[in-house]
C-alpha cells in the first residue's frame, strides 16, 4: 500500500524529472572525450578518441544544432521532454560546447602534444622550423600546394565566396605594396585532397624525434606567394559548420530519388551555425568573416590550436607507432556453427544462431547472401538495407543473385543521414542489375534489419531470416557491437514475408507470429512488457528489466519505467548515448540503475530482458527507446527463444553490468561518474569488451567435433 501511495503522489510527467535530450547528448560526448584523458588507455588510442568526440560535434551541430534553430526560426513553441523551449535549449547548448571545446583543447595541448613528443613525434610550428626543415617545408609548398590552391579576392566586382561545409580555409587581410591604404579580404581554402599531416624527412633513424607539421601552417608561411602585389598584414585559419539537415517535403515530392538528390548538393550550402577560427585572429579579420557568414558571438569558437580535430584520426595512422595502440582486443572469430564445410542452409537447418560481432565475425552474414545468390535451390532474396559500406560485397553478392535469375527484392534507404548519396548509387547499381529495388516508404524511414531468403527443398518451400540490431555494413561491423540471428523457423519465415509484402505493397498482416513492428505495434509492445513486470512485483512475483540500447528518450516509455520503478521493479539500464530519464531518484527511480559503456567498440546492440515472474523473455530490436524509432520508422523486435542463445545474452548484459573499466553509472543528479577501476584489485576489474574477445577466441578454438559451442554462460537472474 505504501507504494501505491508514493507513486499516487507523483507526477511521471512532471517535466522536472526528465533531462533535456541535447544536452544528455552532449554528456555522452563528455564520456567519448573522457576516453581521451585517460592514460590508462594507450597514447594513439587517446588520440583516436579525441578526433571521435570531435566528428560527433560536428555531426551534432550539422543536424541537432540546426534544427534548434530552424525551430526557433519557425518561432516553434512546443516544449521539449524536460520542458525547455528551442531558445532556451540553444542558448544552454551553445554555452556547454564553449565549455567542452575549452577542454578538448586542453587536453590536446597541456597532454598530447606534451606525450606524443615524449614518444618521438614534434609537432611543429612554422615559426619555429628553420634550416633544412624550413627549405623542405617551403619546397615542399611550392611544388605540391601551390599548383593546387585557389585564392579568392573579394571587392567590388567578387562577391565574398561560397565557403563550403566543414572545409578549412585561411583568410588574409591584403594592402596593395604600391596605392592606395585600402584593406582587401582574401580566402583560400585548404585542400583536402592533400594529407593535413606532412612528415618533415631526416628523422627517420630509430631513437630520433619524427617532426610533423600542418598543411595549414605550411600555406601560411607561404602565403605572401599567393598575392605578389600585396603586402599580408595578417591571416588565419578558420572553418564554417552549416546546417546540413535535409528538408524534404515528400508528399509533395513527384520523384523522392531526384529530390534527395537535389537537397544532398543544398547542404554545403546551408546556413551557418558554427565558426571556428584561430585564437588571437585579428579583430578586424573576424568581424569582417563574421559579418559575411551571419553568424552570432556566441556562434563564434575560438580555438587555441589546430582546427577541426578529427585530423588526429589520421595521426593514429601514422606508421610506426603500433607500440602505442591497443591489443587487447582480438580480431573477429569465426562463428563456431559455421566452421566446417556445410552448406549455410543446411547449418542454420539444424538450428537458431545468435552471433556476437565484433567478437564474432561478420562474413558469415556476406557469406549467408552470397551462398544465396548463386544456390540453385533459391528462388528470392529479399533485403533491407539502411547503410552499408564503401564497397560493399552484399551489394554485389545481390546484383549477381539478380543476374542469376533469382527475385531479388531490396529496400534501399535514401534518407539514412549522411549516406543518402552512397545509398542512391548503390540504389540504381542495382537497380541495372535486374533487381527490384523500394526507395524507402513516405513519411518513415526503414530502419529495421533484415534478409529473408525463399529456398525450394525436398519438403517444399523453406524460409531462412536473418535478423540483427546493426546495419548490413561490413565495414562498421568491425567496430560496432551488435548482435544478430540466424533462424529457419516457419513463424519467423512467415513473419519475414509479411514485412516484405507491407515494404512493397499495401498488405498489413492480421496478425504477428513473432515479430513486432514500429511505427504501428512495436511501443505497445515495450509498454506492455514493462506493464507485465509492474503486475510481478504487485503480486509479489520476480520482476526485473534489464535493457541495453542506444538512446532512451521517449517520454510515454520513461513514465512507465518509473511507474515501475515505484512498485518495486528493479531496472537496470545500459545506454550508450542519449538518456532523458534520471535514475536513482527517492520515490520515482530508486530502483533504477542506468550506466553507459564507451570503449574501443562502439556499443550498439539492443538487447532486452524481462523477468515475467521468473519466466525469463529476451528480445533483440533495430529499435531504441525514442520517439524517431517507435512512431516514425520502420523498425524490428524479435524475440530470442532457444536457451543457450538465450545464456549468451544473458552474459552480455551480465557482464556489461559488472564492467569496472570503461562504465560510468549516472548519479540522481543526472550526472555520470566513471568507474574507477584503479582502486580495484585486478582481479575485480571487468572489461566486458575485452572479456568478449577472449571468449570468442577461446571458444572458437574449444570446439567440439559437432562445432557446438564448449562454453556456454549459465543464466543466472
Amino acid at each position: 500500500m505504501a507504494k501505491n501511495k508514493v507513486k499516487n503522489k507523483i507526477d511521471f510527467e512532471d517535466s522536472k524529472y526528465y533531462i533535456n535530450r541535447e544536452l544528455s547528448w552532449l554528456a555522452f560526448n563528455e564520456r567519448v572525450l573522457s576516453e581521451a584523458e585517460d592514460k590508462d588507455n594507450p597514447l594513439f588510442e587517446r588520440l583516436k578518441f579525441l578526433s571521435i568526440s570531435a566528428s560527433n560535434l560536428d555531426e551534432f551541430f550539422m543536424v541537432r544544432v540546426a534544427s534548434l534553430i530552424d525551430m526557433i526560426n519557425a518561432d516553434y513553441k512546443k516544449l521539449d521532454i524536460a520542458g525547455m523551449t528551442a531558445k532556451e535549449q540553444l542558448s544552454a547548448v551553445l554555452l556547454a560546447v564553449h565549455d567542452f571545446v575549452d577542454k578538448q583543447y586542453e587536453i590536446y595541448n597541456k597532454e598530447l602534444v606534451q606525450d606524443l613528443l615524449a614518444n618521438g613525434v614534434m609537432i611543429c610550428d612554422r615559426n619555429e622550423i628553420s634550416g633544412k626543415d624550413a627549405e623542405y617545408v617551403d619546397r615542399y609548398f611550392d611544388e605540391f600546394v601551390y599548383p593546387v590552391l585557389t585564392p579568392m579576392a573579394v571587392d567590388s566586382s567578387r562577391p565574398f565566396p561560397l565557403i563550403r561545409n566543414k572545409t578549412l580555409n585561411i583568410a588574409a587581410l591584403l594592402k596593395k605594396k604600391e596605392g592606395k591604404d585600402d584593406v582587401d579580404f582574401a580566402t583560400v581554402q585548404v585542400p583536402d585532397v592533400l594529407p593535413r599531416i606532412i612528415e618533415i624527412p631526416g628523422s627517420d633513424k630509430v631513437g630520433e624525434v619524427r617532426k610533423v607539421i600542418f598543411l595549414e601552417e605550411i600555406i601560411q608561411k607561404n602565403v605572401s606567394k599567393l598575392f605578389l602585389n600585396y603586402d599580408v598584414l595578417t591571416s588565419a585559419p578558420y572553418r564554417v559548420g552549416r546546417n546540413a539537415d535535409l528538408s524534404i517535403d515528400e508528399d509533395e515530392a513527384e520523384d523522392l530519388l531526384k529530390e534527395i538528390e537535389k537537397q544532398i548538393k543544398r547542404r554545403q550550402w546551408g546556413q551557418a551555425i558554427r565558426l571556428e577560427v584561430a585564437a588571437g585572429i585579428n579583430k578586424k579579420l573576424l568581424k569582417l568573416i563574421a559579418d559575411e557568414l551571419k553568424v552570432e558571438d556566441n556562434e563564434i569558437y575560438n580555438i587555441d590550436g589546430p582546427l577541426d580535430l578529427t585530423f588526429l584520426m589520421k595521426m593514429y595512422k601514422l606508421e610506426g607507432f603500433d607500440h602505442l595502440k591497443e591489443h587487447r582486443y582480438k580480431t573477429p572469430q569465426p562463428v563456431p556453427e559455421f566452421a566446417g564445410d556445410d552448406n549455410m542452409f543446411d547449418v542454420i537447418g539444424r538450428g537458431d544462431i545468435l552471433m556476437h560481432h565484433p567478437y564474432e565475425t561478420f562474413e558469415n552474414v556476406v557469406k549467408f547472401v552470397e551462398s544465396a545468390a548463386v544456390d540453385p535451390d533459391v528462388l528470392a532474396i529479399k533485403q533491407t538495407l539502411y547503410r552499408v559500406s564503401g564497397n560493399s560485397p552484399i551489394i554485389a553478392a545481390l546484383a549477381k543473385a539478380a543476374d542469376n535469375g533469382k527475385q531479388v527484392t531490396v529496400l534501399v534507404e535514401l534518407k539514412a543521414r549522411f549516406d543518402e548519396e552512397n545509398n542512391i548509387v548503390w540504389a540504381k547499381m542495382l537497380e541495372k542489375a535486374g533487381c527490384h529495388v523500394i526507395y524507402g516508404l513516405v513519411g518513415l524511414k526503414t530502419h529495421c534489419k533484415i534478409t529473408l531468403v525463399v529456398r525450394r527443398e525436398e519438403d517444399g518451400i523453406k524460409r531462412y531470416v536473418h535478423l540483427a540490431t546493426g546495419n548490413y555494413n561490413d565495414s562498421t561491423a568491425k567496430q560496432y557491437t551488435d548482435v544478430g540471428l540466424f533462424t529457419c523457423a516457419p513463424a519467423f519465415g512467415e513473419d519475414a514475408t509479411a514485412v516484405f509484402n507491407m515494404l512493397s505493397g499495401y498488405s498489413e498482416p492480421l496478425g504477428w507470429n513473432k515479430l513486432s513492428l514500429a511505427p504501428l505495434w512495436l511501443k505497445d509492445r515495450i509498454l506492455d512488457l514493462i506493464k507485465r513486470e509492474e503486475e510481478h512485483a504487485a503480486e509479489g512475483e520476480p520482476a526485473r528489466i534489464v535493457a541495453k540500447m542506444n538512446s532512451i528518450c521517449h517520454k510515454e516509455v520513461i513514465a512507465e519505467l518509473y511507474k515501475a520503478s515505484s512498485m518495486g521493479v528493479k531496472i537496470d539500464l545500459i545506454v550508450r548515448g542519449i538518456c532523458c530519464l534520471r535514475a536513482g531518484v527517492p520515490g520515482l527511480s530508486e530502483n533504477i540503475t542506468v550506466r553507459s559503456i564507451v570503449g574501443n567498440y562502439l556499443e550498439h546492440s539492443r538487447i532486452f530482458y524481462f523477468e515475467n515472474g521468473g519466466n525469463p523473455e529476451f528480445y533483440c530490436s533495430s529499435a531504441d527507446w525514442m520517439p524517431r524509432n517507435l512512431e516514425r520508422r520502420v523498425e524490428i523486435l524479435f524475440p530470442v527463444e532457444n536457451d543457450k542463445l538465450r545464456a549468451k545474452l544473458w552474459h552480455i548484459l551480465d557482464m556489461e553490468l559488472k564492467d569496472t573499466d570503461k562504465a560510468h553509472v549516472m548519479n540522481e543528479k543526472g550526472v555520470y561518474i566513471k568507474c574507477d577501476a584503479k582502486k580495484l584489485d585486478s582481479s575485480d576489474r571487468v572489461n566486458s569488451q575485452k572479456i568478449f574477445g577472449d571468449e570468442a577466441s577461446r571458444i572458437f578454438s574449444g570446439m567440439d567435433s559437432r562445432n557446438t559451442r564448449v562454453f556456454i554462460p549459465e543464466m543466472k537472474v
